[in-house]
C-alpha cells in the first residue's frame, strides 16, 4: 500500500506540471493500462489453487454473477438516494468488481487460509465480464434517465459486440493452450522418451527450456490481449499455462505493475476530484462487498471458519479495472473519473486498515477474548506439535 501510494503522489506531480490529456485519450495510454490489467489478471489466477477451486466452484460462479450484481446494485443505490442523480448509477458498476492486480499484489499477507485466498482470486479474476455486461445495459438506461437522447458510446457495439468479444477471447485461449500442449510434447521429443527423458526433463536446463517456453508464450498472450482488452482469455489461461520455475517472475511482474497502476490513478486526480461522490462511492463499495460476502456467499460455499468470512467480507479492492472503467464511461458521462479516483483511494485505505485491524486487534477486543479458538487443522503445524507434546501425546 505503501508503494502504491508514494506512486499515487508521483503521478499527481507529473499530472499537474503536464497536460496527461492527449495521453489519457491516446492509443499507446489505452494500451498501456491494459497491460497493467492483464499482468494483475495473470498474477491472480496464477496463484488459485486448483484444488480450492473445483471444490469452490459453485462459490465462485455465484459471486461473479449474483454477487456482481448484488453488488452493483447497492452501491448504485446509495449513489442515486444520495445524491438523487440517475447517472449515478453507472458509478456502482464502475467499482462492483473486485480488481485483480490489488488481489494479487497483496493477497498473500492476509491473514486468509488458502482456500479463502484461492476465492477471493477467482472471484476477482472472473467478474469482469459480468461488469461488461452490465455496463452495456446499465449505461444505456442511465444515459436516458440523466435527460440525454440516443444511446451512449459505451454501449456502441451493444449485445453483439459483447458477442464479438467473447468469441475473439475464446480464439485467444484456444490458441495459447495449443501452443502450450504443442510446446510440451516439442520438449519431450527433444528429450527423448523413457527414463532418461524424465531425468533429462528434471534437470536445471530441461527446467530452464521450459521456462524460456512457457514466458515466451505468456508474454505474448499478455501483448495480444492488451491490444483488446482479452482480458477473460488471459484470467483462464492463469490456471493452466504454469511452471514452477515462473513463480518469482510473476510475483515480481505483479509488484512493478500494482504501482504503475497508481501512478496512471495520480495522472487524473491532478485534473480535479469530486471528493464528496467519491468517499461516498469508496464506502458503498467496500461496504457492498462486507453484506454480499457474509450475508449471500455463505449459501453456496459452506465450511469457512470465521476468520475467512471476514477475510472476505473485507476483501473489496479497487484499482486498474475501476480506472479503465470509468475512463470508458467519462465520455457519456462528464466526472465519471472525478468521481471513480478518490473512490479508489477510500476502498483501499478501507482494506488497508481492516487488514492492519485484523492482524493487531485494538487492545480492548483482546482483553474480552480476542479471535475464536482454531481447530487443529488452522493451526499451524509447529504450534499444533508443541501443543501435543505438553499433553503428552505424540507430535505426528
Amino acid at each position: 500500500m505503501a508503494g502504491g501510494i508514494g506512486a499515487l503522489l508521483v503521478g499527481v506531480t507529473i499530472g499537474l506540471f503536464t497536460e496527461p490529456a492527449a495521453l489519457l485519450g491516446s492509443g499507446g495510454y489505452l494500451y498501456g493500462t491494459g497491460l497493467l490489467l492483464a499482468v494483475g489478471l495473470y498474477g491472480s489466477t496464477y496463484s488459485i489453487d486448483l484444488g480450492a477451486l473445483r471444490s469452490d466452484l459453485s462459490a465462485v460462479v455465484a459471486a461473479v454473477t449474483l454477487g456482481v450484481v448484488l453488488k452493483a446494485s447497492l452501491i448504485a443505490g446509495v449513489m442515486v438516494l444520495t445524491f438523487d442523480r440517475p447517472e449515478y448509477l453507472v458509478l456502482g458498476i464502475a467499482v462492483a468488481q473486485i480488481d485483480p492486480l490489488s488481489v494479487a499484489a497483496l493477497g498473500k499477507g492476509e491473514r486468509m487460509s488458502p482456500r479463502a485466498r484461492s476465492l477471493l482470486a477467482a472471484w476477482a479474476s472472473f467478474d469482469d465480464p459480468m461488469t461488461v455486461l452490465l455496463t452495456l445495459y446499465v449505461a444505456a438506461y442511465a444515459y436516458t434517465a440523466a435527460g440525454h437522447e440516443g444511446a451512449p458510446a459505451v454501449a456502441g457495439g451493444g449485445a453483439g459486440g459483447y458477442a464479438r468479444g467473447l468469441g475473439l477471447n475464446a480464439a485467444l485461449l484456444a490458441g495459447v493452450l495449443l501452443l502450450w500442449w504443442a510446446g510440451r510434447r516439442a520438449l519431450r521429443a527433444l528429450a527423448g522418451s523413457g527414463a532418461a527423458a524424465t531425468a533429462l526433463a528434471g534437470t536445471p536446463r530441461g527446467r530452464r527450456a521450459g521456462a524460456v517456453l512457457t514466458g515466451a508464450l505468456v508474454v505474448a498472450m499478455l501483448a495480444v490481449a492488451a491490444s483488446g482488452m482479452l482480458m477473460p482469455a488471459v484470467a483462464l489461461a492463469g490456471l493452466v499455462v504454469r511452471t514452477g520455475a515462473f513463480d518469482k517472475v510473476v510475483d515480481r511482474a505483479v509488484a512493478v505493475a500494482y504501482p504503475a497502476a497508481f501512478l496512471a490513478l495520480g495522472l487524473f486526480l491532478a485534473h480535479g476530484v469530486a471528493l464528496l461522490p467519491g468517499l461516498v462511492l469508496g464506502a458503498a463499495a467496500f461496504g457492498a462487498q462486507a453484506v454480499v460476502a457474509l450475508g449471500v456467499m455463505p449459501l453456496f460455499v459452506r465450511g469457512l471458519e470465521r476468520r475467512d468470512r471476514i477475510g472476505l467480507g473485507l476483501g473489496q479492492q479497487n484499482g486498474i479495472t475501476a480506472v479503465l472503467i470509468a475512463l470508458a464511461l467519462e465520455r457519456d458521462f462528464p466526472g465519471t473519473v472525478a468521481t471513480v479516483g478518490p473512490a479508489v483511494l477510500v476502498v483501499n485505505l478501507l482494506h488497508g486498515t481492516s487488514q492492519a485491524l485484523l492482524a493487531h486487534p485494538p487492545w480492548p477486543w483482546r482483553r474480552r477474548g480476542g479471535p475464536e479458538p482454531e481447530a487443529d487443522g488452522e493451526r499451524p503445524p509447529e504450534r499444533v506439535a508443541r501443543e501435543s507434546l505438553t499433553k503428552g501425546r505424540s507430535p505426528a
